[in-house]
């Protein structure tokens, strides 16, 4: 987790509602930063990215997987 050199509020420290605000703005802006930032600002992006779905998924183990997600799901289309 972050230490007292990293950016950012520690995931862990964010309520439900600002992580997944936080998630949302970040998928967002994904494909500006890949293809428009600087590598360390798009080394971020990802860092920080990763830092935030890894704590989704510890809060949401059991989220609800969309069926079409599947392969079983993809053949079948």
């Amino acid at each position: 987790m972050p230490d007292a050199t990293s950016n950012g509020v520690d995931p862990r420290a964010l309520s439900d509602e600002d992580l997944l605000r936080e998630l949302r703005h970040l998928h967002e802006t994904r494909t500006d930063a890949l293809r428009h930032a600087a590598d360390q600002a798009l080394a971020e992006h990802s860092r920080r990215t990763n830092q935030l779905e890894a704590e989704y998924l510890t809060r949401y183990p059991e989220r609800e997987v969309d069926p079409e997600r599947l392969r079983a799901g993809a053949r079948a289309r």
